[in-house]
């Protein structure tokens, strides 16, 4: 495992070279979705209409942020659980999204398709919210204000402490977690 600093929009080269268990400083643009912004999105994909933002290289991070205080680019902005957008990942990899950001395991499928379209699945600290906020240098809702805390916001951060959990050769920390601690009898 190793340290790496990477900065959006992600390319196969920075995808290729990451693997699971590595500690990565994020820096850049990234975007915040939850799942009624998930299903806008693939609406917009289905109508065969422009999306809010270009999906090339892009990394969406599974957050609703907590409305910030005056003076506050952004409050408490932890990590959601990231199942329940698996339905609508694999057709945002087809697309061009090169990563996700959130916390807990993804499905097989959203896994199977990281390998084959080379994305990878970062996992942010759940109970750090205020730290990782602390991250976040500019934060602007660029679509569905109607949604509140779920609306698509462009987030300028400035290395976000992640970990890689699935990389695009199949690896999965959290099985390799277990399976290092698992008590064979």
């Amino acid at each position: 495992m190793k340290t790496v600093e990477l900065r959006t929009p992600l390319d196969d080269k920075q995808i290729a070279n990451l693997e699971s268990g590595d500690k990565v400083f994020l820096s850049g643009e990234i975007y915040t979705a939850r799942d009624a912004a998930h299903k806008k999105l693939v609406a917009l994909i289905e109508e065969g209409k422009d999306l809010p933002f270009d999906l090339q290289g892009a990394i969406i991070y599974y957050v609703g942020p907590a409305p910030s205080k005056p003076g506050q680019v952004m409050n408490s902005a932890g990590p959601t659980t990231s199942y329940r957008m698996d339905p609508f990942a694999p057709l945002l990899h087809e697309r061009g999204l090169k990563g996700t950001i959130g916390k807990g395991p993804r499905s097989m499928k959203v896994r199977d398709s990281m390998v084959k379209n080379g994305c990878v699945y970062f996992a942010a600290v759940g109970g750090a919210a205020a730290g990782i906020a602390s991250t976040v240098k500019e934060a602007k809702v660029i679509a569905y204000d109607e949604l509140g805390p779920e609306a698509i916001r462009r987030l300028v951060v400035e290395r976000m402490p992640l970990f890689v959990v699935n990389d695009t050769g199949g690896n999965d920390l959290f099985e390799a977690g277990v399976a290092e601690y698992r008590c064979e009898e």
